[in-house]
C-alpha cells in the first residue's frame, strides 16, 4: 500500500468521477484507475462501485475513507515536523538593530542561536527605526530592535523592551542646569543636540514639540547617543535623549525632567507573523532573553 494509492482514492472519493480526480492529482484518468484497482486487490475488497454515471463509495470503500484521510494527514505532519527541524538547520535569518546601540539582551540572544543552530546564517545590520520596521515589514528583515513613540508598529508582531519618557540633559555649566524640570518651551530657547529623524527618541521629540505649538530648533543631529551626548557635554546645546539613555551620562550630563513632555519612547523588537522555524527559534531566545530581565 502506497500513499499516493491513498490520495487518489481519497479524490475519487471526494470528486465521485475519475476524471475530475485525476485533472486534481494531476495525472492521467488510466493511472488513477490503476492504482485504485490495485489498492482494492491488496485490500481484498472493492471500494469503488463503478457500476453507475458516478463513482460512488462501497461500504468498505466508506470505511476505508476515514482512515485513509487520517494517514495522509499523519504523513503531513511528519514531512511537516521533517521540515521544520530541517528549516532550524539552513538558510539565514536577518536580524536589524538601531544604531549605536548595545543591548547585552540581544546579543546574548545571537549568541546562544548561533551555538545552537550553526548551519543558520546570521546577519546583522543597523539603521534607523523607520527604515528597520519598513525592512521588517517587506520582508528584507526577520526581527529587529526599533524606537518607537507611543505604540508598536501595527501589523507586526512586537515586544515592548523599554518603556520610557525623553528627558532633556545639558552640561553642568549650562543655565539649564541649575533646575531639576523645564518646559518644551524652555529648552527650546537654546540650540538642540538631537537623534535623527527617523528614531524613537526624534519622533517623540517632534511629536512632543507639535502638541504644543513649538517648532523644535534642531542645531546638530547625531545616529549615535554617544554623540548627542558628548557634543552637550562640551556646551553645544540641549541634549534630547531617552530616559535609560541619559543615566549613562551622568557623569558630565545635569538631566533635566520635560514635564510637558506626554509620548512614551519605546523600545521594542519587532518581527512579522508567521516567521520561518529559523527565525521563530530566534524570535523566542530573544522575547525569553528580555523577558528574564
Amino acid at each position: 500500500m502506497e500513499l499516493r494509492q491513498l490520495e487518489y482514492f481519497v479524490a475519487v472519493a471526494e470528486e465521485a468521477n475519475f476524471t475530475r480526480a485525476a485533472a486534481r492529482v494531476h495525472i492521467s484518468q488510466s493511472g488513477v484507475s490503476a492504482q485504485i484497482r490495485a489498492l482494492e486487490r491488496e485490500l481484498g475488497a472493492e471500494l469503488i462501485d463503478r457500476s453507475g454515471g458516478t463513482a460512488t463509495l462501497t461500504t468498505a470503500g466508506q470505511a476505508a475513507l476515514i482512515q485513509a484521510r487520517a494517514t495522509l494527514a499523519a504523513a503531513g505532519s511528519v514531512r511537516q515536523s521533517v521540515d521544520d527541524v530541517a528549516g532550524l538547520l539552513r538558510g539565514s535569518v536577518r536580524v536589524g538593530m538601531i544604531t549605536a546601540c548595545t543591548v547585552p539582551q540581544l546579543f546574548d540572544a545571537l549568541a546562544r542561536f548561533h551555538s545552537e543552530h550553526p548551519g543558520v546564517e546570521l546577519s546583522l545590520q543597523e539603521g534607523n527605526s523607520d527604515r528597520l520596521v519598513g525592512d521588517v515589514r517587506t520582508g528584507q528583515l526577520d526581527l529587529a530592535l526599533v524606537g518607537v513613540a507611543a505604540r508598536a508598529p501595527d501589523g507586526l508582531r512586537a515586544m515592548v523592551v523599554i518603556d520610557e519618557k525623553i528627558i532633556a540633559a545639558v552640561s553642568p555649566e549650562h543655565p539649564l542646569a541649575s533646575q531639576k524640570r523645564a518646559t518644551l518651551a524652555q529648552i527650546n530657547d537654546y540650540p538642540i543636540v538631537s537623534l535623527p529623524v527617523g528614531t524613537g527618541v526624534r519622533t517623540v521629540f517632534d511629536r512632543d514639540c507639535e502638541g504644543v505649538g513649538i517648532t523644535p530648533s534642531i542645531a546638530l543631529q547625531a545616529s549615535a547617543p554617544d554623540a548627542v551626548a558628548d557634543l552637550a557635554a562640551r556646551g553645544v546645546g540641549v541634549a534630547i535623549l531617552s530616559a535609560s539613555m541619559i543615566d549613562t551620562y551622568r557623569d558630565r550630563l545635569t538631566a533635566v525632567e520635560l514635564t510637558d513632555s506626554t509620548t512614551s519612547a519605546l523600545l521594542a523588537l519587532v518581527w512579522r507573523p508567521n516567521p520561518s522555524a529559523a527565525s521563530a527559534r530566534l524570535v523566542s531566545m530573544t522575547t525569553s532573553a528580555f523577558g528574564s530581565v
